[in-house]
Formats: structure tokens, sequence, C-alpha cells
């Protein structure tokens, strides 16, 4: 059976599969090896207010091609993920928001009502925002490990 290129190359076809299988084989899991050398990045978090930006995805895309060269070299290489939870810079932006949006400000909710329900809510969005585009970038974290800020490890 003889299969055809197709004439144009299609990423949704091939990137989003490809890169599910290897993270579901652990190709990009970290293990602790004594006889290996150990190499590490972690990622300089980017903040929850909002999504990434070209000087993230260069920043991304060089730390994978370190992480990537480390571990052909056959060292034992980690990449930890994570976000930052950009206390003042998430609350500004949660605060515009509020503001635009329903006309209010975040003393008309109290503290507690803006916390769990506004910068939380705001972080699950964009926290998860984020984290998808690095796996869009083709990221080789370790996503086992993924870390956040303002979590209890």
């Amino acid at each position: 059976m003889r299969k055809e290129l197709p004439k144009t190359y299609e990423p949704k076809e091939v990137e989003d599969r490809l890169y599910k299988e290897w993270n579901d084989k652990g190709y990009f899991h970290a293990v602790a090896d004594k006889d290996k050398k150990p190499f590490t990045i972690v990622i300089p978090p980017p903040n929850v207010t909002g999504q990434l930006h070209m000087g993230h995805a260069l920043d991304e895309t060089i730390q994978d091609i370190l992480i990537r060269t480390k571990r052909m070299q056959g060292y034992s290489a980690l990449w930890v993920p994570g976000t930052d939870h950009a206390g003042i810079a998430t609350q500004v932006k949660v605060e515009e928001v509020l503001r635009k949006e329903e006309g209010l400000s975040k003393y008309d909710l109290g503290r507690e009502k803006f916390l769990k329900r506004r910068v939380w809510d705001w972080k699950e969005m964009y926290g998860d925002r984020i984290v998808n585009q690095l796996k869009k970038l083709g990221s080789s974290c370790d996503w086992k490990r993924e870390r956040f800020t303002m979590d209890e490890g």
C-alpha cells in the first residue's frame, strides 16, 4: 500500500495527535537517574494576567531547544512548567474587567467574594489558557510536575 503525501501541510491533522502521543508515552517526564547528569529548567512562570505573547513564545522555544538537546545528550533533563499568580497585576486586571463590565469595584463585592469568585475564576480561565498555549507550541515540559505559585507544594 502506497501513501502519498498531501500537497499542503495541515498541522491540525498531525501536531495535536503527535503531541498527545508523546505526552501519553511519557517522553517529557523526567525520572531521577543517578547514572545520568541532571539538567533542569524551571519556566519563569507566565503571569495569569492574560495570555502568552511573542516574548513568551520566543523564551519557551529557546528553553525547549535546550531541554530537548540535553535529553538527546543523555542528561536526566527536567523542564518544570508553571504559572504565577502575579498578585497585584492579576488584581488590577480583574478589577478593570469588573469595573468595565459590571460597574463594580472590589469593595462592592467585599474581600472574600472578590478573591473566591473573581480572582480564582480568573486564574482558572487564564491559567488553563496559558498552559494550553504552551502545549500548542509543542513545549516538552514535564506536565506531571506542573505548579502554580499558590499551590501548597
